[in-house]
This record gives structure tokens, C-alpha cells and sequence, in this order.
């Protein structure tokens, strides 16, 4: 590429490159008036200002004329008809390249999130565990795909938990616009029509990670193995498993009446264990200290170990074991008991420590989770509608992509104190001033 090219592609101001990056996004919502709205919302959502609702962006945005701006900054959100696949699409196409630039795309991060509500008439509004506050509340929960490197990450997908209370509710879908297509789905069958829409849409794919709340469910595994993705996912304490060189017992044998036995077997002696069980029956040569990345001040490490089992969930409704997997395994030291537990689908081959980044690169999605809230305003909606709740989801996305791509400009910050101020060698004979001179 020439360097007028580069140049034209690449705007050298801050500004310039935000204006070029919405223009690219919000074409996709056809109307330029629409186009416009959008472009002053994705700018109201990085002001400074602790509430990111419309009525405080329009007033940051145009003062002199809040009124007016508060109508189309509203209009966008929430009555105007534009798709926020297409416009998450635009902010892939814009950000993954920049996400690129520091290694290919590794990971695929199944998540979800909630936002405390107090009413119960904004759409999917139900008693449910809220991560937010760490218990069961009045909340609204969205799953997300998110992707990412070992620098950079962003949210792809994004989509409301409706609870059967509303699938099953005629008159509140349509209170709230729930479009007719929208059926009961649990969280995982979200998670895993996501998958399945980025694989159709060309995304590098990458290992898929989510937490117990995904990985305890056998058939999203299953699913997960089916298109051809590998996966660490995290499961509780009290998942089965057939430990190291054990499987179900095999058909009964035919006794030469009736249909021919098919069907995996258990016994009173013959049964799986809970991970956790076979955690603590591990020798003490099975566990290793493992440093997975560099924190602010030290590099995080913990005690883990990795044996080879096999899933015991339904297996006597198979007529075949389930394949072997990997269970990682954390144990810290001083801890009375192992804390987490991963399955894996990833080849036998699979040192411990490749197991363990892989399993600890989820983290990222709680950086994504805490700066759309706190800095981008994500939860700060104040509508009740499906449109108006994905839309501005869709341009806080984008809102946030702008910023990964940012900081996608500079090198790491490993790399950057390794590599451009590294300390100079001082020369051999070299004496401090004042110091004493050698024997």
C-alpha cells in the first residue's frame, strides 16, 4: 500500500479517525438524518459524564437546543428500524483488523451480563441472577460472543435472555415489540446460535471459553465439538466424570429374545465421580505451579493439575462413551479444596500450561463488561423496548470498539517497557560519583 493510501485510510488526527470509523458504521443505518443521530449518540457515549441516557447526552451534546436533540438522539435508539447485525457487522470490519495487528484472533468468550432494574415493564425484566450484584434480583441478562487476542478483545454478538414468563406473555411481547420470531431460548441454545452466526459470517474462529454457567451443559458442548470448534469451558464441583481409565459399562450382552441391547451401563460399583472427588484423590506429583500471564505487580500463578477423562452427563442414554477430554483442575496454595474446574476439548497432546492460558484468557470479557458499564454507559438505557434495549446495546459497541481500535495503535505494554526503554548497559568500568573506590 502507497503511503498516500495508508495515509487516506489511516486519518492522522484522533478526531478524524472517529469521524472516519462512524461514517464506515453508520452508513449501514441507510438514512442520513438517522446516519447523523447515530453518529451524535456513538459521541455522547464518550463524553465524560456519569449518566450516558439520552436526556443527559443531548444536553453535553447541543445545550443550546437540548430539546431537539433529545428527540433524535431518542428516535434512533428507539423507534427508528435498522439492524444491529448489520451495524455489529460494520464494527468487525473496523476493528478486527486493528485487534489483528498484535496476533491472529484465538479466543471465542461466551458471557452473559445483567442490569438491575427496579420495575418489572422493561422487556426481560424478571427475578434472575444478576452477576452485577452477585445474587438473584430484578434484572434484565444478555448474552454476548466477544473475540479475542492475548491484547485486544470486542463483543460481536448480542442478544436479551427473554425468561419463559415473557416468551409465553402475548400481550407484553407486544407491549415491548418482541418480534414474532423471538421464541423461548436458554441461555447456552443463545450462546450457541451465536456460534453458529459468526462461523456462517467468516469470523477467524478461535477456542471457545465460558464459565460453568455454559460448560456444565453437555449437549452446548457437544454442540460446541459438532461445528468443529474447541473449547475450555469452565463446570461446578459436582460435574461426573469417568476417571483416567474408566468408562460406562458396555451393552448387556443379547440373550437371543427381544431387541439387542444398545445402551451404556452403570452398576452399584461402577460409577462416575464428581470432579471434585477426583481432584482431592490426586497424587501429589499431578499438581504444578503455573504462571499464566504478567499482572500489574507480579505474574499470576496458582497450583494446577490435568488428567485425561471421560463426560459421564446421559451417557447411559448413548450408545458409545463420551470422548476423552482434558479436566483442568485449580488448587492455590492454602486453600482447604480445589476452587475451579475446566473440560477441554483441545488435543492430548496439550501441555498443562497452554491448558491454563488458554483456560485464564476469559478474563478479558470482564474488562469489556466493566468499561461499557462504567465508561460507555451499557446499562444506563432507560427505555422498556426489545429495539430500543438492542439498539443502544449496538452503539455502545461501537461506541467501545472505537477505543480497542485506539488502543490497538500502540504496542503492548510488555513489549513497549521490553523493547523501547529498556535500561542501557552501563559501561564495565563505570563508578558512581562518591563511591568508594575498589579494593
Amino acid at each position: 500500500m502507497s503511503k498516500a493510501r495508508e495515509g487516506s485510510a489511516r486519518p492522522g488526527t484522533g478526531e478524524a479517525r472517529f469521524a472516519a470509523y462512524l461514517n464506515e458504521i453508520t452508513s449501514e443505518l441507510g438514512h442520513a438524518s438517522r446516519a447523523a443521530s447515530a453518529r451524535a449518540y456513538c459521541t455522547g457515549l464518550l463524553l465524560p459524564g456519569e449518566r450516558k441516557s439520552v436526556e443527559p447526552m443531548a444536553a453535553r451534546i447541543e445545550p443550546a437546543r437540548v430539546q431537539a436533540r433529545h428527540q433524535s438522539l431518542h428516535h434512533v435508539v428507539a423507534k427508528a428500524e435498522w439492524d444491529d447485525v448489520a451495524v455489529l457487522a460494520a464494527v468487525r470490519r473496523q476493528v478486527l483488523p486493528a485487534i489483528e495487528r498484535h496476533g491472529k484472533l484465538r479466543y471465542w468468550i461466551l458471557d452473559d451480563t445483567g442490569f438491575p432494574k427496579k420495575g418489572r415493564h422493561s422487556v426481560g425484566v424478571a427475578r434472575q441472577y444478576c452477576g452485577q450484584v452477585g445474587k438473584q434480583d430484578n434484572c434484565q441478562v444478555a448474552v454476548s460472543l466477544s473475540v479475542a487476542n492475548d491484547q485486544a478483545s470486542l463483543p460481536i454478538a448480542w442478544r436479551l435472555y427473554l425468561p419463559e414468563v415473557w416468551a409465553a406473555d402475548p400481550a407484553k411481547r407486544t407491549k415491548v415489540g418482541v418480534p414474532e420470531d423471538i421464541v423461548f431460548a436458554t441461555k447456552p441454545a443463545i450462546a450457541l446460535e451465536q456460534l453458529r452466526q459468526a462461523l456462517a459470517d467468516g469470523v477467524p474462529p478461535g477456542i471457545v471459553l465460558a464459565d460453568a454457567a455454559y460448560g456444565d451443559d453437555c449437549d452446548l458442548r457437544a454442540e460446541i465439538s459438532g461445528i468443529g470448534l474447541t473449547y475450555v469451558l469452565g463446570i461446578r464441583s459436582a460435574t461426573t466424570v469417568w476417571a483416567p481409565g474408566t468408562a460406562p459399562l458396555p451393552p448387556k450382552p443379547w440373550s437371543g429374545r427381544g431387541p439387542r441391547p444398545t445402551r451404556l451401563r452403570r452398576d452399584a460399583e461402577h460409577q462416575p465421580a464428581a470432579v471434585k472427588d477426583l481432584a482431592l484423590g490426586l497424587p501429589a506429583r499431578a499438581w504444578r505451579k503455573v504462571c499464566w500471564r504478567e499482572g500489574s505487580r507480579a505474574g499470576l500463578a496458582s497450583r494446577l493439575a490435568a488428567v485425561r477423562v471421560r463426560p459421564a452427563h446421559r451417557d447411559t442414554l448413548r450408545y458409545e462413551p463420551w470422548p476423552e477430554e482434558w479436566l483442568l483442575i485449580e488448587w492455590p496454595k492454602g486453600e482447604t479444596e480445589p476452587t475451579r474446574y475446566w473440560l477441554s476439548n483441545l488435543p492430548p497432546r496439550t501441555t498443562l500450561k497452554e491448558l491454563v492460558h488458554r483456560a485464564k484468557a476469559r478474563w478479558v470479557i470482564e474488562r469489556d463488561y466493566q468499561e461499557l458499564k462504567q465508561e460507555i454507559g451499557l446499562g444506563h438505557y432507560e427505555g422498556r423496548g426489545w429495539r430500543g434495549f438492542h439498539h443502544h446495546a449496538s452503539l455502545c459497541i461501537a461506541a467501545y470498539g472505537f477505543l480497542v481500535a485506539e488502543r490497538c495503535l500502540f504496542p503492548p505494554r510488555r513489549q513497549f517497557l521490553h523493547q523501547r526503554i529498556r535500561t542501557p548497559a552501563l559501561p564495565q568500568a563505570f563508578q558512581p560519583r562518591g563511591a568508594a573506590a575498589p579494593p
